[in-house]
């Protein structure tokens, strides 16, 4: 997939979250002064990627003018892709049952899949065309894209991988992510996705709405959490290829082709704060409790989007690593509860310190507005009884949560397929009544 044409002067990352990045693959090829000079070095085209509105505030404003080879407008007009495994409109699902839901992991195709076709939506919210909710997706693929090109016009990709590496070659540099790592896609960013390892398989929200930002960090302080120093976004890299390729763009949920002449990811040198990063979730500074109680699970914030509401967001992406509890007399995991946010759990790696059993690495479950849920008869049984005067360590795990203010209503395909788990709620049924009036 990494093509003799590519040039690339610096290697590896600049780092830093919604900073404003200058970087180039020919030495000049950044104009100086002009955003769009009369002539461009190198005969290159100026075109600026808007990823909010023009006059969103300088604090929130994300655009890059981008210098490239030919100007994103040159290709053949867009014909239709079938794209049934796909949802933006979450008005048309099925009606949501209340029903705890939990799937093993999604098979490898017996076909030779890439990483678009290999997707399928299991739960949203919201539309893609009211720029509003989310809808989250599982992939599997066992074939590199070749010649092949994506875009998505509904919304920015959240991309958490479970197995296998990701090489993801976008107009504004290549990002190598791996297992335990996060990539962002902004809206309309093209790129292309190798698979190193051969196949790979992972976890996908897709976001309608504001675009994914760092929380405050109020009463914390200036550190903690998921630092900005560990965001990284790439170096200008860019293809001089000519030839057959395709193009394709999603767009209100349905997948759309074009054919191109050109390979587009052939931007010489870029400036600006809209562009893809990758964060490692291993660097995350966990807090929790070191005297009492078992913190909300807002302690685990990586990211978030916010809505119009302060203080709620329209998607919380949250996650579980290894750490220490410390917490004394305190039932130290995540308690039984019920929420009025929508909560869609995956697993990386490992054990969720929540469950003894059923939920495996690649594998996901859904606990709606409302519905009953926490640590099942085992876990309770365990952590009930642990000695809580030394502290114990949660290990080789990581798991994560994409959590959000409204329904998250589950796709056909999510209510039909053969890995939900019939029985999950029969992991509860084993807890047994300890109640004893005549017994403190």
């Amino acid at each position: 997939m990494e093509p003799s044409t590519r040039r690339e002067i610096q290697p590896g990352y600049q780092s830093g979250f919604a900073n404003e990045f200058a970087t180039e693959a020919l030495p000049g090829a950044l104009p100086q002064g002009r955003n769009s000079p009369q002539r461009a070095p190198y005969g290159l085209y100026a075109e600026q990627l808007s990823g909010t509105a023009f006059t969103a505030p300088r604090g929130h404003n994300r655009r890059s003018w981008l210098y490239r080879i030919r100007p994103a407008a040159v290709h053949q007009p867009f014909t239709a892709l079938p794209s049934h495994r796909l949802v933006a409109n979450f008005a048309d699902v099925p009606p949501t049952p209340p029903n705890q839901l939990r799937w093993d992991p999604l098979p490898m195709p017996a076909e030779p899949t890439d990483f678009i076709d290999g997707w399928v939506t299991m739960a949203g919210n919201g539309a893609a065309e009211a720029m509003n909710g989310c809808a989250i997706h599982v992939y599997a693929a066992n074939q590199s894209m070749r010649d092949r090109y994506f875009y998505n016009a509904d919304g920015e990709l959240l991309i958490v991988p479970q197995a296998g590496r990701l090489s993801i070659f976008t107009e504004m540099g290549k990002l190598d992510v791996e297992p335990f790592e996060i990539a962002v896609i902004p809206r309309g960013v093209r790129f292309s996705v190798a698979l190193p390892d051969g196949k790979a398989s992972g976890y996908i929200c897709e976001n309608f709405g504001a675009q994914l930002r760092l929380p405050d960090l109020g009463p914390i302080g200036s550190n903690g959490l998921a630092n900005p120093r560990d965001f990284l976004t790439p170096h200008a890299a860019y293809e001089d290829r000519e030839g057959d390729f395709e193009l394709v763009a999603k767009l209100n949920g349905h997948l759309w082709r074009a054919d191109i002449d050109h390979s587009p990811l052939d931007v010489v040198a870029w400036h600006g704060n809209y562009a893809p990063y990758k964060y490692d979730l291993r660097h995350f500074n966990t807090i929790g409790s070191i005297s009492y109680d078992h913190p909300d699970p807002s302690i685990f914030l990586v990211l978030q989007s916010q809505s119009d509401t302060p203080g709620v967001d329209s998607i919380d992406f949250v996650i579980f690593p290894p750490r220490w509890l410390a917490a004394e007399d305190t039932f130290r995991p995540p308690w039984f509860h019920r929420n009025v946010a929508s909560e869609f759990m995956g697993l990386v790696h490992g054990a969720y310190d929540a469950k003894a059993e059923g939920f495996v690495p690649g594998g996901g479950s859904l606990h709606n507005c409302m519905s009953g849920h926490g640590p099942d008869a085992e876990t309770f049984e365990k952590a009930s009884n642990i000695d809580t005067s030394k502290p114990n360590k949660v290990d080789n795990t990581m798991a994560f949560m994409f959590e959000t203010r409204t329904l998250l209503k589950p796709t056909r395909f999510a209510l039909e397929t053969a890995q939900l788990q019939a029985h999950y709620y029969e992991c509860w049924q084993g807890l047994k009544k300890h109640f004893n009036p005549e017994q403190r």
